[in-house]
């Protein structure tokens, strides 16, 4: 039976009208022609043509289809064999097909399921559907393709068009110190340009343009991952590094030394700041480039993740008249969001609050924001001289780099300021340590520290992305250890759960996780933790008077967060 036989079997064409072709193929464009004719939308095409085949069909309109999801089939297979990614559900690639019938096109479908690891349902969708989600797929690579192109044939001795970019700022011509205007590729300043843009929108924190000897590669760090975005000639990297550095006002014919600068741009009416860092390297330099998008506004300390409990330890920290605030963790681990939480908090009206910070990342009504700049001698330490002659009542410094740095906070703290910084060790008990070996005095210590609170990031759930597994019974002895130099008071509080859940693909989240929340260590210095530090004693008694007080380590805070379906169980094990 063809598709126009079951037509009229339906009632919904004339019988004369369904013996016309033989070919099933033209009797099937026949019918869709016919069907049109009289009325039927292409939603209702698609459902009847299902129904003929046994084909579930889907209805796609104007809903677009993530890039996370578009990657799991490449563009030039969706153009030529006419199947689309729709989405993931249950850990199954839905894909949307216009020709079911096309062998070639499900044993390429095959084929691409095999090698990304992942059973594949075929939906049938319309033309039009097809084609709309085609367009999704025309994001940073088709661009900087155009640009390529145009890029060779400048080479040869002609020229191109290129449409107009909406980051004005990047495509502007640069001028030198004198005024003068820089003369560059166009076609490079267009793939610089889509690839920061992209980068935006795509919420990267961090871009990486390397030179890996036959091609060049550019990876964003999205929620903390690092993934490579696209691949480009080797012959364009010294034109692309050249660009960048010409917007950071950085040397170009200078590749023997690292250099760092920084440039502004605006999208969409928001200001994004970028922190450029070159480095020498076996093919050629290497270009790494911070995201800080001013528009993203600033987090409060309720939305960080922190427990009820902590969250009381730090309002009640500070509210303290004077004392030193600290965070510690490594470079990304979500130190500066935490500080601006905390400022954020705090009565701006009646108080002078000032910041040194390097860079500024977030601007905060009514607090008084001062930019480092140590290559002309104003570093942390100058700075904070100064800022103590502006009668404040809070200071923030962005990072204790140096003794000098450190000496100067903990006296503004001696000296009725609060202050807030951060610092570079693995823990919150690893604080005093530190401080110690900066060349600051116990005795000056213990009365000017207050809180000391480690945290790293950790990748989060997408709602609807958690699958549960049950706990083996050594996973949940595994857990017992870590709560079991707690006291019982508090171990009691813990309720160890029967499942836990793992990261499970869904329609819109590919991988199941979606963005960061932090895990937290809070040390609260208490008058026994003084007299600890006095005495000079190590870590490992600060520490077990901190336990004995109910402190959690920022793995106990991670197990806390996987039991409540936050994140992933196997997060746990990053700490």
């Amino acid at each position: 039976m063809s598709f126009l036989d079951f037509l009229a079997d339906k009632g919904l064409i004339a019988k004369e009208e369904a013996g016309k072709f033989s070919e099933e193929s033209l009797a099937r464009n026949e019918a869709e022609k016919l069907l049109s004719e009289k009325g039927f939308d292409a939603e209702d095409i698609v459902r009847l043509k299902g129904e003929f085949l046994r084909i579930p069909t889907r209805s796609i309109g104007d809903v677009r289809v993530p890039q996370d999801i578009l990657k799991f089939i490449p563009e030039d297979s969706a153009t030529f064999y006419k199947f689309v990614p729709l989405g993931v559900s249950d850990g199954v690639l839905e894909v949307g097909i216009v020709d079911p019938d096309n062998i070639e096109a499900m044993d390429a479908l095959q084929f691409i399921s095999t090698k990304i690891g992942m059973p594949f349902k075929v939906f049938l969708v319309s033309r039009q559907d097809y084609e709309n989600i085609l367009k999704d797929y025309s994001g940073m690579t088709s661009e900087v393709s155009r640009a390529l192109s145009t890029f060779e044939q400048e080479k040869e001795g002609r020229s191109a068009g290129l449409p107009d970019d909406d980051i004005q700022d990047l495509n502007a011509p640069v001028r030198d110190e004198k005024g003068k205007v820089i003369v560059e590729d166009a076609p490079v300043t267009k793939m610089v340009s889509v690839i920061l843009r992209n980068a935006i929108e795509g919420g990267a924190s961090d871009i990486h343009v390397e030179h890996m000897g036959e091609k060049v590669r550019v990876r964003f760090r999205l929620d903390g991952r690092l993934q490579t975005s696209i691949l480009l000639p080797s012959e364009v990297h010294s034109s692309v590094v050249s660009r960048i550095k010409i917007l950071a006002m950085l040397k170009i014919d200078e590749k023997r030394k690292p250099q760092d600068g920084r440039f502004s741009t605006r999208i969409s009416d928001r200001k994004v700041d970028f922190r450029v860092s070159t480095m020498p390297s076996y093919y050629g330099e290497k270009v790494v480039m911070r995201i800080l998008d001013t528009g993203k506004g600033v987090l409060s300390l309720t939305s960080l993740g922190m427990n009820e409990k902590d969250l009381a330890v730090v309002r009640g920290a500070i509210e303290r008249p004077y004392g030193m605030i600290l965070l510690t963790g490594p470079t990304g681990s979500g130190k500066s969001t935490t500080l601006y939480a905390m400022l954020n908090e705090l009565d701006r009206d009646a108080n002078n609050i000032v910041s040194l910070e390097d860079p500024v990342e977030y601007s905060i009504p009514g607090v008084t924001q001062t930019q480092v700049r140590p290559e002309i001698g104003f570093t942390f330490a100058t700075g904070l001289r100064s800022i103590l002659r502006q009668d404040p009542n809070i200071i923030m410094v962005g990072e204790i780099r140096d003794k000098e740095t450190a000496q100067l906070a903990v006296q503004a703290a001696l000296t009725g300021h609060l202050v807030f910084s951060t610092l570079h060790t693995n823990t919150a008990v690893g604080v005093v340590t530190r401080l110690m070996d900066m060349g600051v005095d116990p005795y000056l210590i213990a009365p000017t520290l207050i809180l000391s609170i480690g945290q790293r990031l950790l990748s989060t759930l997408c709602k609807g992305g958690g699958k549960p597994v049950l706990l083996t019974q050594a996973m949940r002895m595994i857990i017992e250890r870590n709560f079991a130099d707690l006291p019982e008071e508090y171990r009691k509080e813990i309720a160890i759960p029967e499942s836990v859940y793992e990261a499970s693909p869904t329609t819109e989240c590919s991988t199941g996780m979606r963005g960061r929340i932090a895990a937290f260590e809070l040390l609260s210095v208490t008058p026994e933790i003084q007299e600890s530090i006095l005495k000079g004693e190590g870590e490992t008694t600060v520490r077990d008077i901190a336990r004995r007080n109910g402190m959690l380590t920022m793995r106990e805070d991670a197990l806390l967060k996987a039991f409540a379906g936050r994140i992933p169980f196997v997060e746990v094990n990053k700490l």
